[in-house]
């Protein structure tokens, strides 16, 4: 699932403490669309070469453009403004806190795009900018299960309503394991091939536990019972005992499933009364924990048989 739109109100909002963003003028054009995650600066086109411009994305304006901008004649400064504003780029960022002149804010405001400023050096506004707009633009959905940080490994935890998701919870977190979500879990897809999940800010350190309410978990467990965002590696389905029509004994058979287009590690736990569904969960993420790195007891016992029936 593909994100909404990003707008230049999402960025700015989003972003304002982060980048320490400040609106200088255009208002009216927040609702404009950033189309790509990166940024441009328009030091050429304000020189008269635009061809390889790109309107597209955020336009940073720093000491040089800045520079080049003041000693210019006054007519063909505003020229220069008025054919800059004319591609209606989404927005423009003036950094380090640079003050611009009348001229480039009368521009900007009667063709409605949003100028931003920023005491931030330019590269590092770059650096920044650019992290915050991937983000932005990354696929991302979320699915319906509590996520758990075990010893490094982030496991999405599913199953029906009633089946003991809270209970299993519960058991890792007094096994000193972090929650990272508690029943929606958020999933981004970073750089192509990584799922980051967690959880929505508001509900943050907190955890529904049926018969007892709402329970800060943060501080039931300590502050490092949290973890405010965790790769997936693995996700776990609980399932009634009887609902499992067959159940891979061995573990030779490796189940996944697909998040994002990404191939995620599936395990099924059968779940009946007096089975410790949280030492299994834990189990069950060591046991990938080895398989990542190279370790596979299923397939070693394997061998072990073909090995013993060979000699026979």
């Amino acid at each position: 699932m593909n994100p909404p739109p990003v707008t230049v109100q999402k960025f700015f909002t989003e972003q304002a403490s982060v980048l320490g963003l400040h609106l200088l003028a255009g208002a009216t054009g927040l609702d404009r669309v950033i189309r790509e995650p990166t940024v441009n600066r328009p030091g050429l086109a304000l020189a008269g070469f635009r061809k390889y411009f790109a309107p597209r994305r955020v336009q940073v304006i720093g000491n040089v453009e800045t520079a080049y901008l003041r000693a210019m004649e006054p007519d063909l400064r505003r020229q220069r403004y008025t054919e800059l504003f004319g591609w209606r780029f989404p927005c423009a960022v003036l950094c380090r806190g640079i003050k611009p002149d009348r001229d480039f804010l009368r521009a900007a405001e009667k063709a409605g795009t949003p100028v931003l400023q920023t005491s931030l050096v330019t590269m590092k506004f770059i650096n920044l900018a650019t992290l915050a707009l991937e983000a932005l633009f990354a696929p991302r959905t979320q699915v319906h299960g509590s996520m758990v940080d075990i010893q490094g490994v982030g496991v999405v935890i599913q199953g029906e309503s009633g089946i003991g998701k809270s209970e299993a919870v519960l058991g890792l977190l007094e096994r000193r394991h972090s929650l990272v979500t508690d029943d929606i879990t958020r999933l981004t897809l970073v750089d192509g091939r990584k799922l980051i999940g967690t959880g929505k800010e508001l509900t943050r350190n907190l955890m529904e536990v049926r018969g007892i309410g709402i329970i800060d978990v943060a501080a039931m467990f300590g502050v490092a019972s949290i973890r405010p965002e965790k790769q997936v590696d693995l996700v776990v389905t609980l399932k009634a005992w009887e609902q499992m029509q067959e159940v891979d004994r061995l573990g030779l058979e490796e189940r996944y499933i697909e998040l994002l287009g990404v191939k995620v590690p599936h395990m099924e736990i059968p779940v009946r009364p007096g089975r410790d569904l949280a030492r299994l969960i834990e189990v069950a993420a060591f046991q990938t924990k080895l398989r990542l790195n190279g370790l596979n007891a299923a397939k070693e016992l394997s061998q072990r048989l073909t090995q013993a029936m060979r000699k026979i």
